[in-house]
């Protein structure tokens, strides 16, 4: 038996779980929409580990939560193709960069008055946020952005080299200056 196909009727492949998010016609896993998330609170960017992984996808499955989402070829294109995703990887970046203390300033990534409050809460060797940091550049690169990838990797190791191996260890360091 063999299956003809029709080539009138046409069958898409459902939209990535990850497009219909960014695009605002899905949620993540936990039922959140991107707009629900980028309203977290510093406590809450903080306590909770899910969302990282959608904000800032890869194409390699996450060791910590291997349910989400991967990179494919399709969103690639898609964000390579429409400017309003990259512009809310943008605004995602920027709810990021603020609860780190830093901001972007024209091409820019730098430290904001309240730097050094927040840099208590993850500058420190071996907090998961430098791993969190790494996944933000190399996202940012594969997504299109990568000036603004450049600026935060320059940021970040500009950071290290003045607080030295106490705040960043030898191996994030080798990971930022890769990503």
């Amino acid at each position: 038996m063999s299956l003809v196909q029709d080539p009138e009727r046409r069958v898409e492949a459902p939209e990535p779980s990850l497009l219909a998010f960014y695009r605002g016609t899905g949620t993540d896993r936990a039922g959140r929409r991107l707009a629900a998330i980028w309203a977290f609170s510093h406590l809450q960017l903080e306590a909770t580990h899910d969302y990282i992984q959608w904000l800032f996808p890869l194409p390699t499955r996450s060791a910590f939560d291997p349910s989400a989402p991967v990179l494919d070829a399709r969103t690639r294109a898609a964000f390579a193709a429409e400017p309003g995703l990259r512009e809310r990887l943008l605004r995602s970046l920027d709810v990021m960069l603020a609860f780190y203390g830093l901001a972007r300033d024209g091409e820019r990534v730098a430290p904001r008055p309240d730097f050094e409050a927040r840099a208590r809460h993850w500058l420190v060797a071996g907090d998961h946020n430098h791993r969190r940091l790494t996944r933000i550049v190399r996202a940012l690169r594969l997504l299109g952005c990568e000036t603004e990838a450049d600026a935060l990797r320059a940021c970040l190791i500009t950071i290290a080299a003045e607080r030295g191996a106490t705040a960043v260890s030898p191996t994030t360091l080798a990971h930022w200056r890769a990503a």
